[in-house]
């Protein structure tokens, strides 16, 4: 389809082509039943089958480490800002936050709504244009678990190392980077994530976490933020969010075909050093908002010498079919979201772009 958009949206974000053809076809007649997956009871057996195996796909991706349980959630990445503290965060203990941007910051904020909660680590002082030092976190005996953001959208940070917290849980929200590469689940109590930027659709938010972390949630929680209501209940104790499901499916089933993680970190990595690479090499007219060390391969940003200047590249890339690369209102220039379905022509397409734009007003 050479009609489709150039799109660099932070999220709801470029969904695979493939996927969606794939959803198309299917769309008013899943396998034969004459229903759409959307229209169907989330008790049959027919749905039952496609939220399963969603759930042991994600694992299976991940290396299939035992101990772990996939949960189907709604309220996006924010709800489980909240029912963090709230099932794991007892009287007595304290949460340990990793300070790295605007993410971890709505985190904590949170977090100090329930609890006690201290800063493991930051990157304050940096403006967040750097991921703090992670390699000795010291944590406090009554450490109820210590959060981590793997990437900040916004700002562009994303970590490459995850610290080690003994037996302390490790909870990290992987909204915008989860499966753009390997890693090593069995490091971590929980991650979490909204699917809208990696796994699919917005509407349905995913959890890994280790079963004990699940088993028992307080008492006095109302039944919905227990995280054991929706482990008993295979995430099926509401309606869940089942045509999202069925899209986060059909988008493992996608990364499996780019040959797993490792295929998927290859052509991230491919990309994002494209245009690293054309922003390094413009001699001072973009320049790269994060420190090297710390620069993510999911939310690239990036400055120009003015804003006016800014508005203009925002205006023209969109007249030139380009979606979605002004920076979050939040710290203005400018930002290319890259996710795993961002193909790499779209990335080569911005780069000819942005020399073309050099060119006319450097």
């Amino acid at each position: 389809m050479s009609n489709r958009a150039y799109n660099f949206n932070a999220g709801p974000a470029a969904l695979p082509l493939e996927v969606l053809e794939r959803a198309q076809a299917e769309f008013v007649d899943f396998r034969g039943t004459g229903m759409s997956i959307m229209e169907m009871s989330h008790r049959g057996a027919v749905y039952e089958a496609v939220h399963n195996e969603a759930a042991s796909r994600l694992l299976k991706l991940l290396g299939s480490p035992s101990g772990y349980q996939v949960l189907f959630l709604q309220g996006g990445a924010s709800t489980q800002f909240a029912m963090i503290p709230m099932n794991f965060l007892s009287e007595g203990k304290t949460a340990g936050y990793v300070k790295s941007g605007s993410w971890a910051n709505k985190a904590i904020k949170e977090a100090k709504l329930i609890g006690e909660t201290f800063i493991a680590a930051s990157s304050e002082e940096s403006k967040y244009m750097s991921v703090p030092d992670v390699s000795s976190l010291n944590l406090p005996d009554n450490a109820a678990y210590v959060h981590i953001t793997s990437n900040e959208t916004i700002e562009g940070t994303q970590f490459r190392q995850f610290p080690d917290t003994g037996s302390v849980p490790l909870i990290a929200d992987m909204s915008s980077d989860i499966l753009c590469r390997p890693f090593d689940l069995k490091q971590f109590g929980m991650v979490y994530a909204g699917a809208q930027k990696n796994l699919g659709p917005s509407g349905v938010t995913v959890v890994i976490a280790r079963e004990e972390l699940l088993r028992e949630s307080p008492k006095h929680l109302p039944t919905m933020f227990r995280y054991d209501t929706h482990a008993e209940n295979n995430s099926l104790y509401n309606t869940p969010s089942s045509f999202s499901v069925y899209m986060v499916n059909e988008v493992l089933k996608w990364i499996e075909e780019q040959g797993g993680l490792q295929g998927i970190e290859q052509k991230n990595e491919q990309k994002a050093g494209l245009l690293y690479q054309a922003i390094d090499a413009s001699g001072g007219f973009y320049r790269g908002c994060v420190e090297q060390g710390s620069r993510s391969t999911m939310n690239v940003t990036f400055r120009l010498a003015s804003e006016e200047l800014e508005k203009l590249f925002v205006k023209e890339s969109e007249q030139a079919g380009f979606v979605g690369l002004k920076g979050h209102r939040s710290v203005g220039g400018l930002r290319a979201s890259i996710y795993n379905a961002v193909p790499y022509d779209s990335i080569k397409a911005l780069v000819e772009f942005m020399d073309h734009f050099q060119k006319s007003h450097g």
